[in-house]
């Protein structure tokens, strides 16, 4: 029987989770729609996830002995075990996650943002093996964050230090998923570009394949696909979104100096050309002096693994006082 920690990311649209084992090594991973349950029903979306997760488990060729779970979810408490006022989740208020969570799984179990998961998955399994300060970004349904400074995670005296994505950008404009005005992640998110789009529709004349879109049909990959074959809207929302982001980076490493800043997430793989060389020209640009040109940007290294799964996994490990294999 092979003991493994259960992996799980709980993002806006989707829940990925797997078992990893201390190695680090995957058995079985698998993503399911964090929608399908009613909205705000957390009893009835855990028991969806309890169901798939021993699905998995079956399908797969070793016996598994789950021995401790990692969660990354949106506004995750480490120190709580709680859910706590996640705007991008139907679940509204403070949900005693781990606690609910238990009744399925009687084992070590720990909560973090989902942005915290990923850059601990990045630490140990990617691109800042042996870095000790850099940023995790995630582009999403929202913007996450983790920050890493002197090799630890910085959770703040609460648990919710870090939160990039509730910058105020703007403090009278767009309304994000819990009322407040102006953050940074309607602008910079798969949902924000999105929202940029429909802004720039009326405000530019040139025509466009998007004009014939539904807000509720567009997808940041729609508008990814359309900038590379040169659609002066979609090509404007990525400048835009760049631009602020580049501009937010910036103001981070006035901060915390991080030696690389990582993005990961659906809306980072539109790739160098849209996202990452204009990110990085708009980030040196607003750089105080004295850090131009000593940040890296680079994507995730784990784009082809789940860096939030397996940082969740890692931090179940850890938890159980077991150290993984970096």
């Amino acid at each position: 029987m092979k003991e493994v920690a259960l992996g799980i990311d709980i993002g806006g649209t989707n829940t990925k989770f797997g078992f990893v084992d201390k190695e680090g090594n995957m058995y079985g991973e698998t993503s399911i729609s964090t929608v399908k349950t009613p909205p705000g029903d957390i009893d009835a979306f855990l028991k969806y996830v309890h169901e798939e997760v021993e699905a998995l488990r079956k399908q797969t060729s070793e016996v598994l002995n789950i021995v401790g779970v990692g969660i990354g979810a949106p506004n995750g408490n480490y120190f709580t075990g709680t859910i706590e006022y996640a705007p991008n989740l139907s679940f509204r208020g403070i949900v005693p996650l781990v606690k609910l969570f238990q009744e399925y799984y009687n084992v070590p179990m720990v909560l973090t943002n989902d942005a915290n998961a990923a850059a601990i998955g990045e630490m140990i399994y990617g691109g800042a093996k042996g870095m000790r300060n850099f940023i995790m970004i995630t582009l999403g349904t929202g913007l996450g964050s983790g920050f890493v400074a002197n090799g630890g995670l910085i959770y703040g005296h609460d648990g919710f230090a870090g939160e990039m994505g509730h910058l105020l950008q703007d403090p009278r404009g767009r309304v994000c998923g819990l009322g407040r005005r102006g953050c940074l992640e309607g602008y910079v998110s798969a949902t924000g570009i999105k929202r940029t789009v429909f802004t720039l529709l009326g405000e530019m004349n040139d025509d466009s394949p998007l004009r014939d879109v539904t807000f509720n049909q567009l997808t940041a990959s729609m508008i990814t696909d359309m900038a590379k074959k040169g659609d002066p809207i979609a090509l404007e929302a990525f400048d835009q979104t760049c631009d602020l982001l580049g501009q937010k980076l910036a103001d981070m490493t006035a901060i915390f100096s991080p030696e690389a800043i990582f993005l990961l997430g659906g809306l980072a793989k539109a790739g160098n050309e849209l996202l990452f060389e204009p990110t990085k020209k708009y980030m040196e640009q607003y750089m105080f002096p004295v850090f131009k040109n000593k940040v890296s940007l680079h994507p995730s290294a784990l784009e082809h693994r789940n860096a939030a799964v397996l940082g969740a996994s890692a931090l179940a490990w850890k938890e159980m006082g077991i150290h993984v294999v970096d």
